[in-house]
């Protein structure tokens, strides 16, 4: 059975020439009309397959998470030797594209959230797997959910930033200044993972991180109060104290 955007499907024609016009043009390039003429098709088609613009702009984000997906994966080290080399990558690579590709980045960014999105997903489960490794190394110096928070933020910043400055104020320094940063913010200067050395935070984040899923020597229940009491743990040294 063919898949909903199997090659040469109309839906598949509709949704490459909106991605054309939107990146050709911008948002106001991408109407009904022009994105029917340029698939070769009649605009009731739209609507019968994606119920109006705002359902085709939903399908060109989906469209660009799982190009951006396709990139990550091919780039993608099962075991990485350096977590936090592997963490710059992850960054570069997100904000390279948002860079080359501002129009489709900013209706990614608006689609977050509308819909189901699997290659969104799968794309974010890349990032907690980068963060849980650092975590796993006693490199993290935040819970993990703040560091996917931040790492998120500051890539979009980035991105952001770049495209409201005028081209000739542009200076790259400003995205490798913005990624150590990051850098800094979430993580150690060197690994630590003993409570001994660290305190119970870091050796909280690090043993969660650990721990693995379904393991047959803890029942559900027992899993589940683990984890509570390890985020706690962990969400206690995430700021200075006063």
């Amino acid at each position: 059975m063919a898949t909903r955007d199997s090659t040469d499907s109309p839906r598949r024609r509709i949704v490459e020439a909106a991605v054309e016009l939107l990146e050709n043009g911008g948002p106001d390039a991408v109407s009904t009309r022009a994105v029917a003429a340029a698939a070769g098709m009649q605009p009731p088609a739209i609507y019968r397959l994606f119920g109006d613009k705002e359902g085709l702009l939903e399908a060109v984000a989906e469209h660009g998470y799982a190009q951006f997906l396709e990139s990550k994966r091919a780039q993608l080290d099962p075991a990485p030797q350096d977590s936090v080399e592997e963490l710059r990558r992850g960054w570069d690579m997100v904000v390279e594209f948002g860079v080359s590709r501002p129009e489709l980045f900013a209706v990614m960014n608006r689609a977050i959230g509308r819909g189901p999105d699997a290659a969104h997903r799968a794309g974010l489960e890349i990032l907690h797997g980068r963060v849980r490794r650092l975590a796993a190394g006693g490199w993290l110096r935040v819970d993990e959910e703040l560091a996917a928070q931040i790492i998120q933020a500051t890539g979009q910043g980035a991105v952001t930033t770049w495209h409201s400055t005028p081209a000739d104020r542009r200076n790259p320094a400003l995205l490798t200044v913005l990624r150590e940063s990051m850098v800094a913010a979430v993580t150690r200067a060197e690994p630590v993972v003993s409570a001994a050395e660290s305190g119970p935070a870091a050796a909280a984040r690090a043993l969660r991180a650990a721990l693995p899923d379904g393991a047959d020597i803890l029942s559900d229940a027992e899993q589940s109060l683990l984890r509570e009491w390890l985020t706690r743990l962990a969400a206690d040294g995430g700021a200075p104290h006063a």
